[in-house]
């Protein structure tokens, strides 16, 4: 079975009613991909509608159309969103193309629901509702057959085609859903170790071969921490880290995982909200380096990211006021106040969000700049800082400057209600220096993402270097 849907289409199966094309609609938006809906396709190439091809033929007789128009849609290279027909899995080698080509998520709707929603279609399978209820449940085995997961709502399909489970007490589920059956290796910070080290231990039962402590935030990010790691790890090719703890923890061991052995299979256990909410989603991973934040580091996308809402009950208050930047940074690109929702809400919104933006763009070559909102400012004030600058602190520095230069007055007064932030002593030369050095610089000048409107983020915008410094010379206060 597929992890996940990088690189691979994601099909959406399921019966009558199920919502495959509204959905699938919604999902390819999301992914950024391409919306292929099977039945539309059918029609488009035979030239007549569903209804009127089952009127002019058999049942067998449009079945094998459906298998040959399925093979050539899941042929293309580029992934696509496609919204298979409620009978598509019934083919075995539709089923096979699936499993070769495809991450086929199971959109769930109850019998009763499905009725409601077809009972006045003109569907050649809905006109008679005993028939229905029987194909019903002779479906339903070969929908879960053929499916890698299943899910009911946008959200739900978009974590699930990024390998990503979200809920409480997942952390006690790590046996069953970290994938393969090869030895696992924890890479732990001490503190996470000591709170929720013997849960995971536990739940993962004889695969736990080891766990590996590194130090709590920044300073594991670093070449020493990561040639430890490198001594310590046993595992082969068919062993899996498991990296349980913040963003920092995750970074290194998700680097770590993509160097060893030259790539092993890793999965992302977050504890902080900064971890759950953004950090630990996409596959970035990376260790600084004296010059700068994340500058050596590879893409290495998790096998399963395991998001447990329950752990951040342990989480300091100066912990969760760091994540809340990132939360309210997501909010404003999706331009919903999604900080506002309960705690376990916001932490699947914004990451489905995120998963959504990496999917479309795993290698941060266009849309997932995005993500990068107040960043530039924010990396250059830690530099500054010497990293002893709490990241989500930075983040929402950051956002202000960003904001302003966007002309955002509305998303502006959201981050100073929700974060509050105030100026912090830096070097402001070393400031300027650290941003002129900023990944997504070119020959010096920033580029930056700016928030004209809620919801619709641009990136890639230059803007005049002395607007630019005067934003950044706004956050730092006079020493």
């Amino acid at each position: 079975m597929a992890a996940d849907a990088l690189n691979r289409h994601l099909a959406l199966t399921g019966f009558m009613g199920a919502g495959k094309s509204t959905m699938g609609a919604h999902v390819a938006r999301r992914l950024g991909r391409r919306f292929i809906d099977l039945d539309r396709e059918i029609e488009a190439r035979a030239g007549i509608t569903i209804e009127e091809l089952f009127a002019r033929d058999d049942e067998a007789t449009f079945r094998a159309l459906e298998e040959s128009v399925a093979a050539s849609v899941l042929e293309a290279a580029e992934p696509a969103v496609i919204a298979l027909g409620g009978g598509a899995v019934l083919s075995a080698e539709t089923r096979e193309r699936l499993r070769q080509r495809a991450f086929t998520v199971l959109l769930d709707v109850d019998l009763e629901t499905a009725w409601q929603r077809v009972s006045c279609s003109a569907r050649p399978l809905a006109s008679d509702e005993q028939s229905f209820r029987v194909l019903y449940q002779t479906r339903i085995p070969i929908y879960e057959e053929a499916a890698d997961e299943r899910a009911s709502e946008i959200d739900g399909v978009v974590l699930a085609a990024a390998g990503i489970v979200v809920g409480v007490g997942a952390i006690d589920l790590l046996g069953e859903l970290v994938p393969g059956a090869g030895a696992i290796e924890i890479i732990a910070d001490a503190t996470v170790a000591g709170i929720h080290g013997v849960a995971a231990q536990l739940a993962l039962g004889a695969r736990d071969i080891a766990t590996h402590e590194v130090p709590s935030g920044e300073p594991a990010k670093t070449i020493g921490v990561l040639e430890h790691l490198w001594r310590s790890l046993r595992i082969g090719r068919n062993g899996t880290i498991v990296a349980l703890g913040g963003g920092c923890t995750t970074d290194v061991a998700g680097f770590a995982a993509a160097t060893w052995m030259r790539g092993v299979p890793w999965a992302a256990v977050p504890t902080t909200l900064v971890g759950q909410v953004d950090a630990a989603i996409g596959g970035k991973t990376a260790v600084d380096l004296p010059g700068g934040k994340n500058l050596v580091g590879a893409f290495h996308w998790p096998v399963r990211v395991v998001i447990d809402p329950g752990t951040l009950e342990t989480l300091p208050e100066a912990e969760m006021k760091n994540g809340m930047a990132e939360v309210v940074k997501t909010g404003l690109l999706m331009g919903s106040p999604v900080w506002e929702q309960p705690l376990a809400g916001l932490v699947r919104r914004c990451a489905s969000f995120k998963a959504g933006v990496c999917l479309g763009d795993p290698h941060d070559r266009g849309p997932r700049n995005q993500l990068n909102l107040g960043h530039t400012f924010a990396h250059a004030l830690e530099a500054a800082a010497g990293y002893d600058l709490p990241h989500g602190q930075a983040v929402a520095l950051g956002l202000v400057a960003a904001l302003r230069l966007s002309g955002n007055d509305e998303a502006l007064a959201s981050v100073r209600r929700e974060l509050d932030p105030k100026p912090v002593k830096v070097d402001r030369d070393a400031a300027w220096a650290a941003l002129a050095r900023d990944k997504k610089s070119v020959g010096g000048v920033p580029r930056l993402v700016l928030l004209e409107r809620n919801g619709e983020p641009t990136w890639g915008n230059e803007d005049d270097g002395v607007e630019i410094r005067a934003a950044l010379d706004s956050l730092i206060a006079a020493r």
